[in-house]
C-alpha cells in the first residue's frame, strides 16, 4: 500500500491474542444475538427455556468488520484509518449481505468504488455523521489490544470508530465499548461492576451516551432487564446512545459469567445481535470460558477475502489467553 510501517510493539503478540479472544467472544455473541430475531412470544418463549439455537449460527457486519480491525492491527500495532477503510470496503463488498445498516452501505459502497473515506463519512445525516451503534459493535478489540494503556485505547478506538461514523456520539461509544474491554482485562482476576463504570464514565466523551452510561452504573445490579429497557434502551434506535449502556449494564453485572451475560443481554430483545456482539467482547476477556459448544455452532470465520493480511483464520479458543 505503500504506507510507513512502524515497527511492531514487543509484546505485539500478546495483543493479538488478547484481539482474537475478544473478536471470539464478540463473534460468538453476535451469532448467537442473530438468532434470536422472528416472533416475539416464540423467542421469549425460547429464552425463558434457555434453549439454544440450532447450529449454524451465521454472523454478521459485527464480526466482518471486527475482523477487519484485528487484521490491521496485527499489521501495523495501531489503527491506520486507510489501510482500515480499505479492509472495511473489502470485507463488504465480498459479502454485502451481512446485515449492515443502510448508511453503512452507502459509506462501504462509496469506498470501494475510490471516493475518499474522510470526504464519504460525513455526508450522512446533512454532514453530521452518523451516531449509530456500528462502532461500538466492533471497537472491543481494539480495547483488548490495547488493554494496558487506557489513553492510547481512547485514541485508537476514536480513530476506528471514525472511519465509519463521524459523529462524536458514535464516536464515543466506540471509546466506551473499548475502555470497558481493557478494564475487563486488567481486573480479570477480580472482577468489579462499579470499577468498570469508573473508568469507562472516567474516558467516555460527554454526550447523550455517556449519560446514558452513568444512568446505567446507577441501577441497582440485580434490576430486571425491562426496567433496564425502560431507563436506557434496547438499540432499537440503533444509536450509541440507546445501546451502548444497556450493553455496559449486561456486562458489568456477569463479568464473570459470558453464557448468563449472552442470555440476559438477549432477553433484553432490541439490537440483539449489536448488544450480544459487544458484551461478549468485554466480557470474555474476564469470564473463565466461552463454551465449546457455543464456539463450534458459530460459523467459521476465517478470512473470505484473500489478500497480503496474514491474519487468516481465528481459532476459537474457549478460554482467555493467560497472560504473558
Amino acid at each position: 500500500m505503500g504506507r510507513f510501517q512502524r515497527e511492531l510493539p514487543a509484546d505485539h503478540a500478546a495483543r493479538v491474542r488478547r484481539a482474537e479472544a475478544s473478536l471470539d467472544g464478540l463473534s460468538v455473541g453476535d451469532a448467537f444475538g442473530e438468532r434470536f430475531f422472528g416472533d416475539v412470544d416464540v423467542i421469549r418463549a425460547r429464552i425463558a427455556a434457555r434453549t439454544l439455537p440450532r447450529p449454524t449460527w451465521d454472523t454478521t457486519d459485527e464480526t466482518e468488520l471486527a475482523f477487519a480491525i484485528v487484521q490491521v492491527l496485527d499489521r501495523y500495532g495501531r489503527i491506520d484509518q486507510d489501510a482500515l477503510a480499505d479492509r472495511f470496503a473489502d470485507r463488504y463488498q465480498a459479502d454485502p449481505a451481512r446485515g449492515y445498516g443502510a448508511t453503512v452501505h452507502g459509506i462501504l459502497r462509496a469506498i470501494g468504488e475510490g471516493m475518499p473515506w474522510r470526504r464519504v463519512v460525513r455526508e450522512p445525516f446533512e454532514g453530521l455523521g452518523s451516531m449509530g451503534n456500528g462502532a461500538a459493535s466492533r471497537a472491543g478489540v481494539v480495547g483488548a489490544y490495547f488493554a494496558d494503556d487506557l489513553e492510547t485505547v481512547v485514541a485508537e478506538a476514536r480513530a476506528s470508530a471514525e472511519v465509519t461514523h463521524a459523529h462524536p456520539e458514535g464516536q464515543a461509544g466506540a471509546i466506551a465499548v473499548a475502555v470497558a474491554a481493557a478494564t475487563a482485562w486488567r481486573m480479570r482476576k477480580a472482577p468489579k461492576r462499579d470499577a468498570l463504570f469508573e473508568a469507562v464514565l472516567r474516558y467516555t466523551p460527554e454526550g447523550d451516551t455517556a449519560r446514558g452510561i452513568a444512568q446505567a452504573a446507577q441501577l441497582a445490579p440485580n434490576a430486571s432487564i425491562d426496567f433496564a429497557v425502560r431507563k436506557l434502551g434496547n438499540g432499537a434506535q440503533t444509536l450509541s446512545a440507546d445501546t451502548v449502556p444497556l450493553a455496559l449494564f449486561c456486562a458489568a453485572r456477569h463479568l464473570d459469567d459470558y453464557v448468563e451475560a449472552l442470555w440476559s443481554t438477549v432477553s433484553a430483545q432490541g439490537d440483539r445481535d449489536t448488544l450480544c456482539a459487544i458484551v461478549g467482547s468485554i466480557v470474555c476477556l474476564c469470564a473463565p470460558a466461552i463454551p465449546s459448544a457455543w464456539l463450534l455452532s458459530r460459523e467459521p470465520i476465517g478470512d473470505r477475502v484473500p489478500d497480503s493480511y496474514h491474519l487468516t483464520l481465528v481459532t476459537g479458543r474457549s478460554t482467555p489467553p493467560a497472560e504473558d
